[in-house]
């Protein structure tokens, strides 16, 4: 199989997301993915336990897309070698009356990852120009000043979230956090096929809900505004990633490599040293533990 470099995914000028495939078609068979798959398991357990020592950076991973494309099969399987206390996840379902009446910012902020950790976003703050902007009678609900009608909902008003969001990103980023956003490329066919699945498996019956069908009817315009926001927030700093989700399996190993390649570019990670003094005494601390 190919080797993944990270480069080949990262968005690093304007995208069109119907020109962009959503399946590599490897030749490559699921065990062989899986293996795959698990090395880099390991590697980024191991990561993941020098970076908890090292104390100085959090990671943040940021996984959107449409319904059915593999979040949270994904988060199971990439992060399942972790330390628990390692590794966060955090799913952002419609915001509740405590959310609402703070900014759209506020919960995220609350859940960003501490240092020497990953926190997982599943669905993420561009939700806000996303689902809202789809639904954008979602809005009313946040009681904003001067939006008192869909009317006042402008351009602007949708310019102005993404640079906010750019600046949340920017603040957080130049704090010590890491921050890699993955875009599940799912084909419409792909969708209806898993759909369709959840509801002839009655193990997956509980996964199905009538309102990813209303969302379906959605799909090209969720696509214009998936474009247009990869678009306008891909920065150096907090890069996006296009991964092709027909193939879950592949789209796992996708993620588990951009994530593990983009930490080796931090070469300060690394276990810190003990004073010389305390290093100096193993001798004795042994001793001592010996004699109990």
């Amino acid at each position: 199989m190919k080797s993944i470099n990270p480069d080949d995914f990262k968005v690093t000028e304007p995208i069109r997301l119907s020109e962009i495939p959503t399946n590599l078609y490897s030749k490559a068979s699921d065990d062989d993915k899986e293996e795959k798959l698990e090395k880099v398991q390991e590697k980024l357990s191991v990561l993941q336990d020098v970076m908890y020592a090292h104390n100085r950076y959090g990671v943040l991973i940021c996984l959107q897309g449409m319904d059915t494309s593999g979040k949270d099969s994904l988060i199971r399987e990439v992060f399942k070698e972790f330390n628990p206390r390692g590794v966060v996840v955090h799913s952002f379902k419609t915001p509740n009356s405590t959310e609402l009446e703070h900014d759209y910012l506020w919960r995220h902020y609350l859940a960003l990852p501490e240092k020497g950790k990953f926190a997982v976003f599943n669905r993420t703050h561009y939700e806000n120009v996303l689902v809202t902007r789809v639904h954008p009678e979602y809005i009313l609900n946040e009681n904003l000043p001067g939006i008192e009608k869909l009317e006042d909902i402008t351009a602007e008003f949708w310019e102005n979230r993404f640079e906010q969001i750019r600046n949340f990103e920017k603040h957080i980023t130049q704090n010590g956090t890491i921050v890699l956003k993955f875009y599940f490329h799912l084909s419409k066919e792909e969708q209806r096929k898993r759909l369709l699945r959840r509801l002839e498996n009655m193990e997956h019956h509980w996964k199905f809900s009538p309102g990813d069908l209303k969302e379906r009817e959605h799909w090209d315009t969720y696509m214009q505004y998936y474009e247009e926001a990869i678009n306008k927030t891909a920065v150096e700093k907090a890069s996006w990633y296009i991964v092709p989700a027909d193939d879950k399996e592949m789209a796992r190993y996708i993620v588990a490599k951009i994530i593990w390649e983009e930490m080796q570019k931090l070469t300060d990670i690394q276990v810190p040293d003990l004073e010389e003094k305390v290093k100096a005494n193993f001798a004795m601390y042994k001793e001592q533990l010996a004699k109990e």
